[in-house]
């Protein structure tokens, strides 16, 4: 038998349940993987929450989970590039709270040998998001991003690319995860009452990366940089959207750029807490509480 977390209406992290199934062989075009890391992201409580039924809905009893790495153990018919015994990542819409699942081969990238499981699975969403918005912004040697929430997985992904690229990085956080920001070359500022201020003492700005969303970030923005075409969101709220500041476009390619930059180790998700799949509601709450250091990982 093999455990998932499902849940059977919409609602807040109390709707998850763990089953027991068991899992078929693969069909057309699949594969069966052995998940050994499951990445967190806030789009799963979004997800369980109904947020995201109106452009995606689900049929009951639905999985959540977009993303995680483990081991191929069985290949359907007309599948090839991937063998058993296979170390890959996957990358989908629900269905990742899984220790096995059934997935199509073309959501499968293969994963490095040297980058584990954990960083693996947290590489598409927080990294390809940040590779995405520091592309789109054009950062570059001389300039001085400012990242919104700059401690959490999309936030420290962006400050450590915009780094490698030469970039000067301020990033907001709670004084908690001042350190961590310091330890990947991050300058910290307190958010909340008095930031523009904080920011403003340390260096005027060239660019904005919001990983956090909300009126306050947003405000912050258009105050610190008048030119807002060299601001970009990863949560296109009203805010965001009333403050003209762009959302986030996914660049082609992203998996693979932040793929080598974790093989060069230039990028590295710092994880706060491995957390059993058996307890993925607790994970979303601490999900939706806010304030993550790096990633949530649901160990199958």
């Amino acid at each position: 038998m093999s455990g998932r977390i499902d849940f059977d209406t919409y609602g807040s992290p109390k709707v998850l349940k763990y089953t027991d199934e068991t899992v078929p062989e693969p069909g057309e075009g699949e594969v069966r993987i052995v998940a050994r890391a499951i990445s967190v992201n806030p789009v799963d409580w979004k997800t369980v929450a109904g947020y995201l039924k109106a452009n995606r809905p689900l049929e009951f009893p639905a999985v959540p989970g977009n993303e995680s790495a483990g081991v191929i153990d069985a290949v359907g018919p007309g599948v090839s590039g991937f063998a058993v015994g296979d170390e890959v990542i996957w990358h989908g819409f629900a269905n990742g709270y899984r220790q096995k699942a059934n997935v199509p081969a073309s959501q499968l990238t293969a994963k490095p040998a040297s980058v584990d499981f954990e960083q693996a699975a947290s590489l598409p969403i927080a990294g390809g998001t940040a590779y995405s918005a520091v592309q789109q912004i054009g950062l570059g040697p001389g300039d001085t991003v400012l990242v919104h929430a700059a401690a959490g997985g999309v936030g420290s992904a962006a400050a450590q690319i915009a780094r490698a690229l030469g970039a000067r990085v301020i990033g907001t956080a709670s004084e908690p995860h001042h350190g961590y920001l310091r330890s990947i070359g991050v300058e910290p500022v307190r958010y909340g009452h008095g930031l523009v201020d904080r920011v403003q003492t340390l260096s005027a700005v060239t660019a904005s990366i919001d990983a956090v969303g909300g009126e306050a970030s947003a405000s912050a923005t258009r105050q610190l940089l008048p030119d807002l075409s060299r601001a970009v969101t990863a949560v296109a709220d009203e805010h965001a959207a009333a403050s003209g500041i762009t959302a986030v476009a996914r660049v082609d390619g992203a998996l693979a750029a932040v793929l080598a930059l974790a093989e060069q180790g230039t990028l590295r998700f710092d994880v706060q807490e491995r957390i059993p799949l058996a307890d993925a509601a607790r994970a979303l709450e601490v999900s939706y509480a806010g304030h993550v250091r790096g990633k949530l990982i649901l160990v199958p």
